[in-house]
C-alpha cells in the first residue's frame, strides 16, 4: 500500500477487503465489530489499538458497550477510505489476533 492519505477508489477498496479479515464497507467507513469475554477484556484491546492508533497518528472511531467492541475506519481528511485505514484495520487484526 502506498504510504499517503490517497482516496481509494472502490476497485481498490474491494482488492484490500479481499485479504482484510472481519472487516466490511458500511456507510463510508471500514468497520468491524470485536466480540470479547468481558468488559476487561474488551478495554485491554481497546488500549493496544490506541497505543497502535497513536503510532500511526491515525485515529479510529469507535464504540464500546461491555464486552463488544465496533471500530469504523474513514480518512477524513480525503473524506473517504485511504490506505492509511487498512493498514491500521491489519495491525488492529493483528492486536486481535487474527492473521489477515
Amino acid at each position: 500500500m502506498e504510504e499517503d492519505y490517497t482516496r481509494l477508489t472502490e476497485e481498490q477498496i474491494g482488492a484490500n477487503l479481499a485479504r482484510l479479515r472481519g472487516w466490511r464497507v458500511e456507510n463510508g467507513k471500514l468497520t468491524r465489530t470485536f466480540v470479547f469475554k468481558d468488559f476487561n477484556e474488551a478495554f485491554g484491546f481497546m488500549t493496544r489499538v490506541a497505543l497502535e492508533a497513536e503510532r500511526l497518528n491515525h485515529h479510529p472511531e469507535w464504540f464500546n458497550v461491555y464486552n463488544r467492541v465496533r471500530i469504523d475506519l474513514v480518512t477524513h481528511d480525503v473524506n473517504g477510505i485511504s490506505n492509511y485505514d487498512f493498514k491500521l484495520a491489519e495491525r488492529i487484526n493483528r492486536i486481535h489476533g487474527d492473521e489477515g
